[in-house]
């Protein structure tokens, strides 16, 4: 099953796929920890939310560079 929105649509938000993929898996450890208490039931995976929130710019990021 594939994860809407797709790749191209995130692409868009994000300067690269790794930074994408960092950001979706720290977001989705975030969600996991905050509903740990909760029985899953119907609820969406942790990482489809992260999508999501990627895609609709709720979640962002700050690049930080080496000295």
């Amino acid at each position: 099953m594939m994860t809407k929105p797709g790749i191209t649509t995130l692409s868009k938000c994000v300067d690269s796929r790794y930074t994408l993929v960092t950001m979706a898996a720290k977001r989705a450890r975030m969600i996991a920890k905050e509903n740990e208490g909760f029985a899953e039931g119907d609820a969406e995976k942790p990482v489809t939310t992260a999508v999501k929130e990627i895609a609709e710019g709720k979640v962002g990021y700050v690049r930080h560079t080496r000295l």
